[in-house]
């Protein structure tokens, strides 16, 4: 029997590619304040999905109310992920330069992420 050479080589990789990516770090948690004057200082569109992204467990936890499991609302913000990504990158330019276009942003994307439908607020 010929020794599995290229099965071998396959999985050294793999485990060196998890041990690589375990190790590299961690980005820094997005500060809000970064947004705080966006006309001198724009922001790029990329940041601001992401730190809509990770307020996600929060905007679960207010759309399920308090004491509610909110691992569905997880679970399905997450498989939303990517297509609300996909349009928010359409239908909004890179850079984010007025507070007015932070805010069309930020509320499409919480609307996306995590719909609450027959709601009135």
């Amino acid at each position: 029997m010929k020794f599995p050479t290229v099965t071998v080589v396959l999985v050294a990789a793999a485990l060196v590619f998890v041990l690589w990516n375990q190790t590299a770090e961690q980005p820094e948690p997005i500060n809000p304040d970064r947004f705080a004057n966006l006309a001198a200082n724009p922001v790029e569109r990329s940041l601001v999905v992401d730190w809509v992204a990770a307020q996600v467990p929060e905007l679960c936890q207010e759309a399920a109310g308090e004491g509610t499991d909110i691992s569905e609302c997880l679970d399905t913000s997450k498989q939303r992920s990517p297509a609300c990504r996909r349009e928010l990158y359409d239908r909004f330019p890179s850079l984010i330069s007025s507070q007015a276009m932070f805010r069309d942003l930020t509320i499409s994307a919480m609307n996306c992420l995590v719909p609450r439908s027959g709601r009135v607020e």
